[in-house]
């Protein structure tokens, strides 16, 4: 049933062997180089906040609209633009929400020191997860759901989260292991989770690894 990702598991996994290694690199030092190429003609380096501005940007866009935003805000950008300024940039590369986007990383940063305890903590992948995307959490990112807080996650290095975006949630209703729901709530999301990990179990691989795997397998590249 997942022959094609056993076949590309040969085909592209230095790729993302070396993303996988970038992810827990900046989980584990705080920065990391990332580079996209032969997929994306980006590399540059990234800290945690940024990163967190990542998955900020990426919702309702895409991976490759965040990696061109973050590249060119950079990792000091984001903590020092203006409102304005952060606004202007995001407009410049054609982002539909802009505005809503540059508000939100203003506010992230009025919550990253706390966020940055709750990661040095020993808590799972899951738990933190609940607590960066409930809006009762102290510890809640405006603009994080569930998938959001997923996508930050397993950037920095937590494998035991899987981000079940449109790529994810369409591979796995063609394998007829979801029903052909319209929408992902809380509790379709955990369904399709659960469902990946049935197939981590069989594949040998963790959420984060086969995440890649099967955005490849829609999308031709190995992004983030």
């Amino acid at each position: 049933m997942f022959e094609e990702l056993q076949e590309l598991k040969g085909k592209i996994k230095p790729y993302v062997d070396k993303r996988l290694s970038e992810f827990k690199e900046l989980g584990r030092t705080g920065k990391t180089t990332f580079d996209f190429r032969p997929f994306a003609n980006y590399s540059y380096e990234a800290d945690i906040f940024s990163e967190l501005c990542f998955c900020l940007l990426t919702a309702n866009s895409s991976a490759l609209m965040g990696i061109k935003l973050q590249s060119l805000i950079g990792i000091e950008g984001f903590i020092s633009m203006s409102l304005e300024e952060l606004e202007k940039t995001i407009s410049s590369v054609g982002h539909r929400f802009a505005r809503q986007r540059a508000e939100r990383i203003v506010k992230a940063r009025e919550k990253f020191e706390r966020i940055r305890e709750l990661l040095s903590g020993s808590k799972e992948g899951k738990v933190i997860r609940d607590l960066l995307s409930d809006t009762c959490s102290k510890y809640k990112v405006e603009g994080f759901g569930i998938k959001e807080a997923s996508h930050f996650l397993r950037n920095i290095g937590f494998e035991d989260v899987a981000i079940v975006d449109r790529h994810i949630f369409r591979y796995l209703k063609e394998k007829a292991l979801l029903p052909d729901y319209k929408t992902i709530t809380r509790r379709i999301y955990l369904e399709a989770e659960r469902r990946l990990e049935e197939i981590c179990q069989r594949l040998g691989m963790s959420q984060g690894e086969l995440d890649l795997y099967i955005f490849y397998h829609k999308t031709g590249k190995v992004l983030k």
